[in-house]
């Protein structure tokens, strides 16, 4: 479960956010809250709904959508049919998406290069 960019070093998403997740139904959403305004920008154009919806592909989910929160320097994703039929109907070991957000802070982007830190 991990997108791979063609080149060049990585850096976890958990390097630069924050991220919880929940469910609905057979519906999950994940919050991602940057670190600072800078990660904010630069995740904007790169933690896309095709970048969350390759990355959790193997799960056999729906549809990915993404809204902006920008001044609170966060994204919230609802991913459809993303929990095998929801809490209740589900057999996976987390029904009810809790562990998404987790899973997701493990994605790896092509790390900017101006960031000395990142890894």
């Amino acid at each position: 479960m991990m997108l791979e960019p063609s080149h060049g070093p990585l850096v976890r998403l958990g390097d630069l956010a924050h991220a919880r997740s929940g469910d609905k139904g057979n519906r999950a959403n994940i919050g991602v809250v940057a670190f600072d305004a800078e990660r904010y920008a630069w995740l904007e154009e790169r933690l896309t709904e095709a970048a969350v919806a390759e990355y959790f592909r193997p799960l056999g989910i729906g549809a990915v959508r993404r809204y902006e929160l920008p001044r609170i320097r966060a994204f919230n994703f609802v991913i459809e049919d993303a929990l095998g039929g929801g809490a209740s109907r589900s057999l996976r070991l987390d029904s009810q998406g809790k562990a998404l957000a987790v899973a997701l802070l493990e994605l790896k982007l092509p790390r900017p290069e101006h960031w000395e830190g990142a890894q």
